[in-house]
Parts: structure tokens; sequence; C-alpha cells
């Protein structure tokens, strides 16, 4: 910390409100278009345009405190808790909800420079400590958060931070928006390859039913057996969608399955990323098969040329409405057409994906360590920023 920064507790350089008891906005209240009630997903995402609830001149009146004004800085209360957003100039007039606290910055204070210590571990740190640390979280006291100490250096070294800060962040903001570009391009590749092989029949290969050519048998209910010291690994629908990061085990195989089986999730929420996703089993006595997944097994083709067909085949994805809970039945999974290729061909197409599959990931990998890396320079930068050493 340079020497002569004062320290100063946040109840000393803002003025908070924290939003109206829920009582006080009952969805009664609402009326169809008038001042806007402002809610956490302004704070989470920033933005002040989304708005879902408004209220009447005479309800405004009355809750005319908990007004939003140019500058002031809202901050995320509960659930997903600490993040800040600085009101812009021009927004709708309205006020906050019981989610939110509105922070109104002294003269002194730059909104800016606050925003970017709010969002700094320094901050966060302290917040998540009052908090209990736990992961989803509510601020019970205002009282508290009043307490944490900020070092504030003079008004014009706040915004020459601040410019620096600017600066650094927008080249960081570009250097990410390449990232994440490349790694979909990276994704996508594999993706328009595998679509390239599967959309269409090729002369030469036969189509059957997947009723025809595999064997299909529904997962048993693992959730009595369940021991974390388990020796085999209960296949569920978490474990197939997180490539095997989260899983369960037990002592009880009640569904054991064997090198070349392929296990498929059969049900998934809306629009949802592990419908008829699918896991090939490569190790003997290892896996067993929980209820909601079934067991596909096939003599008439190459293993991985069948699992690259059948995962996430745009067949069974068709049956997802994006509105309920989609469960597969039986006859939509029989009824999946399958094209089938003599065996060689079938092997070639395997391998030729797989080796795809490792490029994709290396370049995955390798743009995923990138913004990985970004986000940490974000991190050091503000923690330099409010240690007086940028």
């Amino acid at each position: 910390m340079k020497s002569g920064w004062p320290k100063k507790t946040l109840g000393e350089i803002c003025g908070f409100v924290r939003g109206p008891f829920g009582g006080s906005l009952k969805k009664s209240v609402f009326v169809a278009d008038g001042f806007a009630v402002y809610e956490q997903q302004h704070a989470i995402y920033d933005q002040f345009e989304d708005i879902r609830y408004f209220i009447d001149d005479a309800k405004f009146k009355e809750m005319q405190r908990f007004e939003l004004r140019p500058n002031d800085l809202i901050m995320s209360c509960s659930g997903t808790m600490g993040r800040v957003a600085i009101v812009p100039d021009n927004i709708r007039r309205g006020i906050i909800n019981q989610a939110l606290l509105k922070l109104t910055p002294l003269k002194a204070v730059s909104s800016q420079f606050l925003k970017y210590w709010m969002d700094s571990s320094d901050f966060q740190d302290s917040l998540k400590e009052q908090s209990g640390g736990a992961a989803i979280q509510n601020v019970a006291s205002v009282g508290i958060l009043k307490e944490i100490q900020i070092t504030l250096p003079p008004l014009p070294e706040q915004q020459r931070i601040v410019g620096l800060l600017d600066e650094a962040f927008e080249g960081i903001a570009t250097a990410k928006a390449n990232a994440e570009k490349n790694l979909q391009n990276a994704r996508a590749l594999f993706e328009s390859h595998h679509n390239s092989i599967f959309t269409k029949r090729r002369e030469g290969w036969g189509e059957k039913p997947l009723g025809e050519v595999c064997k299909y048998v529904n997962g048993k209910a693992h959730e009595q057996c369940i021991d974390k010291d388990g020796r085999f690994i209960v296949i569920n629908s978490k474990f197939i969608s997180t490539e095997g990061e989260i899983l369960k085990r037990s002592n009880d195989a009640l569904l054991l399955l064997k090198p070349g089986d392929i296990a498929m999730v059969l049900s998934d929420v809306p629009n949802g990323k592990a419908l008829a996703k699918c896991f090939l089993v490569e190790e003997a006595n290892t896996y067993t098969l929980n209820q909601r997944i079934c067991l596909l097994r096939s003599t008439k083709f190459h293993t991985k040329f069948l699992f690259y067909q059948i995962n996430r085949n745009r067949h069974f994805l068709s049956f997802d409405n994006g509105e309920n809970q989609t469960n597969l039945r039986l006859n939509q999974v029989l009824s999946c057409p399958l094209f089938l290729p003599p065996l060689a061909e079938q092997e070639t197409i395997a391998d030729n994906l797989d080796a795809l599959s490792e490029e994709t990931q290396r370049l995955a990998h390798r743009y995923e360590r990138k913004l990985a890396a970004l986000e940490a320079l974000k991190k050091s930068l503000l923690h330099q920023a409010f240690t007086g050493d940028l």
C-alpha cells in the first residue's frame, strides 16, 4: 500500500440502502408498465434494459428512497452474492427490490474505482468471510458490510488507476473473445466432420433401426447401495454429463458393464446437454449401470463407430421440445436409424474421428488454459491496483 493512502470503512465513503422487505413488493402491486423494479439479474449481468416488473406512480412515491440514480452501485445480496454493477445514465426510473443493495459513493470516490475494488479478491474475500463462506449465502447485515475496510487514494489517483485498469481490461476482453472464438471453432471442426459422416447415408452402406442391430438393457436403481468407498463406479447421468468428474460408487454391481458396452442417458431437462450423451466402457469389472441410463451392445458394429453414431444422435434430440423434461421411451430408442457400413470402413472412420477428437481436445485445452490465464491476470491486476503496485 502506498504510504499516505488512508484506510476507510465502506460505510464512511458510501450511502447504503438495502432493498425493501419482500412484503412491500408483492406481485399484486405490479402493473403492466410504469416505474422499473430492478432485480438481482441487473447486478449479476451488469445490464439495466431487461425489466420484468413495474410499479405505478403512487407506489413509486411511497418507495422513493429505493430509487436508483446514475453512478449508484447495486450489489446482489443473496444466492449469487457480491456481483456489482454501476447504474448508467438514462436508465428507466425505478427502484431496487429486496435482493439488492444500493451504494451511493461520496463525491471524493470514483464509482468505477469502487466497482473495481468490489470485484477484487480484497472485497470478495471479506464478503465471503462475513457470510460464513457458504456456496449460497445471504448478506444478513448491512452493518457488517459497512465495516469492511478499503484503502482509498485521492480522487486523481483513483482516476489514474481506473484508466489503467480500463485499458488493461479492454485488451484482456479482446484476448478472451479471440480465445473463446478459437475454442468454438475447434469444437465446430469436429462437429462438422462428424455431421458430414452421419447425416447422409453413403453408397454401399446399409441402414437398420437400432432395435434390429443392438441389444438394449435398462439400468437399475443403485440409490440404496451407494458407498463412497465402493468397488464399482455407478454410471449415472451426472457421471456421463461431466465426463466422469462427478461420480458415485457402490459395492453392488447390479448391472455390471463390460468393455465395448455403450451407456446412454435417457432423461434430461429441456434443452439440456446430457440427453443421449454416451459413455464407452473400456475397462472390465469397473462400472455398474444406474436407472434412466440404458446399455447398448452390438456385434454388428465397430465399437467406436457405433459410439460416435449414437452419441447425441439427432434422432434422440428431436424428442426434446424445449419445455418439459425429456424421457426417452423404449420405442423411441429402438427406432433410431443407424448407418451400417462394412466393418473395415467403420474402423477407418472411427480411427479418423479419434484422431480429430484428440486434436480438438488438444486445441480446446490450449484455449481453456489461455482463458484461465487471462482470468488470473485480471485478478492479479486488481490486487496490484489496491495494494498500490499499479
